[in-house]
């Protein structure tokens, strides 16, 4: 009985890999594909920590909303000041008492210090918020489905800071249709920051 596959048909099947002088034009091609390819993946993997960081930002705004109505810019302030400025102050309080004395801080420990303080020194000069103290921003709000960013990107958003809590800067006046028709609404001691577009 004859063999049902030949040396040469086998040899034929199994594909080598072909191999370029590494100065070759297609060598540089192929460095250059595989270049680019990393960064684009790269690139797609920050935006896509970025974006689970917003959806973050915004699902805590959107869980603060009161039942009815919007709130004054006081409680806005306190809310970012004692509930999101300190929502990792009892993780951190965890990690300083497991710490025995005389011993460095965990990595951990040290991540939230370093969050806490870019948080505050942000909001110092100046933190980029939903605005809701605006009733047709905080009525577009509770329509979202908590998913979508993109929609939440639509919306007004308003820069507040801790140093001046009387001034609010209009940072992104919002390009939903309703709030362009209803032409902003602007309310007193309030600037519109035109650089940020």
């Amino acid at each position: 009985m004859a063999p049902s596959q030949t040396a040469k048909s086998a040899a034929s099947k199994t594909k080598k890999e072909k191999v370029f002088h590494p100065a070759s034009r297609k060598a540089g091609q192929l460095a250059r594909k595989s270049l680019r390819k990393g960064k684009l993946g790269n690139l797609s993997s920050k935006r896509a920590q970025k974006h689970h960081v917003r959806a973050d930002i915004y699902g805590f705004f959107f869980h603060a909303l009161p039942e009815e109505g919007v709130l004054s810019l006081d409680e806005l302030h306190a809310l970012i000041r004692d509930v999101w400025l300190a929502r990792h102050d009892e993780e951190l309080e965890q990690e300083q008492a497991a710490r025995r004395k005389g011993r460095p801080k965990s990595v951990k420990e040290t991540k939230l210090e370093d969050m806490k303080l870019v948080e505050s020194e942000e909001y110092r000069t100046g933190l980029e918020v939903l605005d809701l103290t605006h009733p047709v921003n905080v009525h577009l709000l509770r329509q979202w489905n908590q998913k979508e960013v993109a929609y939440v990107e639509q919306l007004r958003h308003i820069r507040i800071f801790s140093q001046q809590p009387d001034e609010i800067v209009v940072s992104r006046p919002g390009k939903h249709q309703l709030l362009i028709k209803g032409g902003g609404g602007e309310q007193e001691g309030m600037q519109v920051d035109t650089t940020s577009q």
